[in-house]
């Protein structure tokens, strides 16, 4: 999806939102030892995005498909339920259109990831954590339903746009930055778009790719923004259960400490998901003895220094990770 450009003399003015796409692919050595060489972990780095994270791409697919057919129109606000992300892409991209934002989202979501949703001007409704999202998601339907004409609610978990920027985007950036040699590609369900629309354009593109789902190793975790399907009562419309080739189950810990390795080791601060996708993606390639495998950095760690993983690892001795 292309965005308007002005000229000042010959020279194109390029719009906040010509920010969003295009994202660096970056090759994982610090983590990767022990691979042969003819086995490459890459990662593409999400956080160039405009608003910071990979949720921008459906954000602004799922909102000019909105525009285009006449639900979202100066006056009307963007309503939708979002652990953070694609809540920030909204408001992001919202206040570059002119675009007022009310989202709901569980109360736990980090305190970085709040003061940015309120420092964009977004309106929010804290839910209770324990329900997780399926309780924001209800409970910003409620609201929906009660003045229609007031919200365009997106619904990220449902709209086909969403799964659809990743079509178009994601997945050609990916065969493109690669040459072609992509041969797994590895991304955690939340929405399900991101797995979703890039595993099928990558499949277009390669019979031999196969694609893996990332998920909690149970209901109970500290993925933010990621879905342990078998347990949710919402699963979003827009995953089909059949599409991965395989699908990995992550744990909170295991990630926790992928995050404080891909700091110390390669450099990269990185969020919870965007681990959890580096850890099975590492898992997916020490299996192999030949191939190209890449991921999803989904966000940076700016949205989660408050945590309290990151001091743990017995760093400051120098031991563990």
């Amino acid at each position: 999806m292309t965005t308007a450009r002005e000229r000042i003399g010959s020279q194109p003015v390029a719009s906040a939102l010509d920010l969003i796409g295009n994202t660096p692919l970056l090759r994982l050595t610090g983590l990767a030892e022990g691979l042969p060489d003819s086995v490459e972990v890459y990662a593409k780095a999400e956080w160039y995005n405009l608003g910071g994270s990979v949720k921008d791409r459906p954000a602004l697919w799922m909102i000019r498909d909105g525009e285009r057919r006449g639900l979202l129109r100066p006056g009307v606000r963007i309503a939708d339920a979002t652990s953070g992300n694609t809540g920030i892409a909204y408001a992001t991209i919202g206040a570059s259109l002119g675009y007022g934002v009310t989202l709901a989202l569980p109360a736990n979501a980090s305190l970085e990831r709040v003061r940015t949703l309120r420092a964009l001007g977004a309106e929010l409704i804290l839910t209770d954590p324990a329900e997780g999202m399926d309780l924001a998601i209800t409970t910003i339907r409620d609201l929906v339903a009660r003045e229609p004409r007031r919200y365009f609610y997106p619904d990220q978990y449902s709209n086909p746009a969403n799964p659809q920027a990743h079509y178009e985007t994601t997945g050609p950036e990916i065969w493109a930055q690669t040459d072609g040699r992509v041969s797994h590609f590895v991304a955690a369900l939340g929405t399900s778009g991101t797995f979703m629309g890039t595993a099928r354009r990558l499949r277009e593109l390669s019979s031999r790719l196969r694609a893996i789902a990332v998920q909690p190793d149970g209901p109970y975790h500290a993925l933010e923004g990621v879905k342990h399907m078998a347990s949710t009562r919402l699963v979003p419309a827009i995953y089909d259960p059949r599409a991965p080739d395989a699908v990995i189950e992550v744990g909170s810990e295991e990630a926790f400490a992928t995050a404080r390795r891909l700091a110390r080791h390669a450099g990269l601060l990185v969020g919870i998901s965007a681990a959890a996708n580096v850890a099975a993606a590492l898992r997916v390639a020490r299996d192999l003895r030949e191939g190209l495998v890449v991921t999803i950095l989904c966000d940076s760690a700016n949205r989660y220094l408050s945590e309290r993983f990151w001091e743990e690892g017995d760093f400051i001795a120098g031991a563990g990770i």
